[in-house]
């Protein structure tokens, strides 16, 4: 059996068929086979370079601009089914599944929004596998199919996708984006769905088994690149942090500090790289400790406000990660709206880990490298 599992890994690899969604038997995919042999760390090392070659040949490098709505939401144009269905997506890091609304669904929410439907695309195939997610805001309930997916001109195709029939609630009502894109690990789909960047690595149609990502500041520019790091987007050097656990981005941050002076995750915590959040996020009691530190108030909306005359004169917010410091001055951790400036830190019990997102991922270039699970982080220009 053993022997059997490497030959058919090996002639995945030859036929360009990838080895990650290959069943074996009952469901298993080769890889999920290899590990559980032992063999996989062996057949990777010994096959790396085929399959670098591989996607050296046919892989390559896609920039999707990001529309920056009040810094607040970043969201592309992705294409769905034969002739192709336009749709604005969040490419988010902290979930796995990608879904758009459908004419199926007669939530609030769909009817201002554009909807899929598959009887105007020949190349989509329905699934019959049912679908429901749950966010930290909003949810949806919905049916899996499979269609080809266009990002920025890389044709994925056999993508599964989610189809909304339910958006219960009124969070996906006033948004400004269709659906959702997940790039988070393929452990964090839902059951039967493919997630995006994976079914892209597979096809060999990405350049490198990564993507990066910069967001803007009050205006254009942001930028999802998928398969290549872009130096223009940041100064000095990447440094890298290894992944904790493949799920989320997840990694460990050693200490949050305000003028040299520990205030948050005392002794260190995990936390989570999330282009889907606005804020940063961590334990009420810990961010607390936070808008202390920097002058916040909490408001009767249970918000908190700052002081604009004040930014000038506040303290610069260190994340340590990795044994490297990550700065964000006031102006990163600030907002400002008709003459209200608030703070960009919210607490929040229910999440097991902090969430760095957009706050932080505008302060610094982001690259996600599924290659050597790890992300790469530098001061964004």
């Amino acid at each position: 059996m053993r022997s059997l599992v490497v030959l058919l890994a090996v002639l995945a690899l030859s036929q360009g068929s990838g080895i990650s969604r290959i069943p074996l038997y009952k469901g298993k995919s080769i890889r999920k086979a290899l590990k559980e042999h032992g063999l996989l760390d062996d057949f990777l090392r010994t096959h790396r370079h085929a399959i670098r070659s591989k996607h050296s040949k046919s892989g390559r490098v896609a920039n999707e601009p990001l529309f920056n709505y009040l810094d607040c939401q970043y969201f592309g144009k992705i294409h769905i089914g034969t002739p192709p269905q336009a749709f604005t997506v969040v490419f988010d890091t902290g979930s796995s599944d990608l879904w758009v609304p459908s004419i199926y669904c007669k939530s609030e929410a769909c009817q201002s929004h554009h909807r899929f439907d598959p009887s105007k695309s020949s190349t989509f195939r329905d699934l019959g596998e049912p679908l429901s997610i749950q966010y930290g805001t909003g949810s949806m309930e919905g049916v899996l199919g499979s269609d080809t997916v266009t990002v920025s001109g890389i044709v994925d195709p056999q993508q599964t996708v989610g189809l909304s029939t339910q958006e219960p609630g009124s969070v996906f009502t006033y948004s400004q984006f269709d659906g959702i894109l997940g790039l988070a690990y393929p452990s964090l789909a839902s059951q039967y769905s493919v997630p995006v960047f994976d079914n892209m690595m597979d096809k060999h149609l990405v350049a490198q088994d990564l993507f990066s990502v910069y967001m803007s500041r009050n205006g254009q520019g942001s930028m999802l690149t998928l398969g290549a790091i872009d130096p223009s987007y940041y100064t000095g050097s990447l440094h890298w942090v290894p992944i904790t656990v493949q799920e989320y981005w997840q990694f460990t941050v050693d200490s949050v500090t305000v003028d040299g002076v520990v205030v948050a995750c005392d002794g260190g915590c995990q936390a989570i790289l999330d282009t889907g959040t606005s804020m940063l996020v961590g334990p009420s009691s810990d961010i607390l400790n936070i808008q202390k530190a920097i002058g916040a108030t909490e408001n009767q909306f249970g918000m908190f406000d700052i002081n604009c005359g004040s930014l000038s004169s506040m303290p610069t917010v260190v994340f340590e990660i990795n044994g490297r410091k990550y700065p964000l001055p006031p102006s990163a951790y600030t907002s400002q709206d008709e003459g209200v400036c608030s703070s960009g830190f919210e607490g929040d019990d229910s999440s097991e880990q902090w969430i760095l997102g957009d706050v932080f991922i505008r302060e610094y270039y982001s690259v996600f490298d599924r290659a050597n699970n790890r992300v790469g982080l530098a001061k964004a220009v």
